[in-house]
């Protein structure tokens, strides 16, 4: 049983008991962390090998992020905890299988070099890029790095996305941040791209590569009232090129009908990944 701090005759407990409770806990979490490293030691050497792919499990850390905000109680901001986390988990992922992140910065240097050392810390290798596509393409010729892109339409992204519709491309695994508050720290959103295999992804959002002709207002407000669209010019059809993020307890079809009442023409759709709901912070915790 721990070491409790001893009670002055008033009931109270001096500053050093107090400092010596703080320095037990913070020897305990350091043993905690190397054990963690043990663990993640000896799984490696029953796999035999190190990962061939991606190791990043983004549906795990999904749900491991929910229940760090579903318990998380006290005076410590839930921003600390969540990067701590973040950090503990990416950096022990690099150690399974090494990974390098690769960064589209045309939404901005800072922001997205907030969000990559935010949700991966400073061990994991951090590659800038100007252009989605560019990212993407590092991405596509590694066996495990991720790819982060801005989750929006900006000057230089293009249809980044129709690099994804291949069978063979490694496609949007996760959304950030995985948690959802007005405050957040690193509130950029981005998509992450990899390969991650099969049984590690979540489906709760589907993401799908549609062209369509006949786009324009009409078109747009139709879809976006029942998933979220980034459209980008697309000359070959005369039209646009959609990224449509499909929200858990919809179809693509719904999507596609309401385009098409709307006077616009479906061309063609590929899936090209999916990702867990983003979780939002009940008010009380934000």
């Amino acid at each position: 049983m721990a070491n409790k701090s001893q009670d002055t005759p008033t009931g109270t407990p001096t500053l050093g008991d107090l400092r010596k409770e703080i320095d037990r806990i913070d020897e305990t979490m350091h043993r905690l962390l190397m054990e963690r490293g043990d663990i993640i030691d000896r799984l490696i050497s029953v796999k035999g090998t190190q990962e061939s792919g991606s190791a990043f499990r983004p549906a795990r850390e999904a749900d491991m992020m929910r229940r760090l905000v579903q318990r998380h109680h006290g005076i410590l901001p839930i921003d600390t905890a969540e990067s701590i986390w973040r950090v503990i988990i990416a950096t022990f992922t690099h150690v399974q299988a090494p990974f390098a992140v690769h960064a589209d910065l045309s939404a901005g240097d800072a922001m997205m070099r907030d969000s990559a050392r935010f949700h991966f810390g400073f061990t994991v290798p951090f590659v800038p890029h100007v252009g989605a596509a560019n990212a993407v393409e590092a991405v596509s010729e590694s066996k495990g790095d991720l790819a982060l892109v801005p989750a929006f339409a900006t000057s230089r992204g293009g249809a980044w996305w129709s690099a994804l519709e291949f069978e063979s491309a490694p496609k949007i695994i996760a959304r950030l941040p995985f948690i959802d508050r007005p405050d957040h720290p690193a509130p950029l959103n981005v998509f992450v791209v990899s390969r991650a295999a099969a049984d590690a992804m979540v489906t709760e959002v589907e993401t799908w590569s549609v062209r369509v002709s006949g786009w324009g207002a009409s078109a747009a407000a139709a879809a976006a009232s029942l998933a979220e669209i980034i459209a980008v010019p697309d000359v070959a059809f005369d039209g646009a090129a959609l990224l449509v993020s499909v929200p858990h307890g919809r179809k693509l079809a719904e999507v596609t009908a309401a385009l098409v009442k709307a006077g616009a023409s479906v061309r063609s759709t590929a899936l090209v990944g999916s990702h867990a709901t983003r979780y939002t912070v009940p008010s009380e915790k934000s």
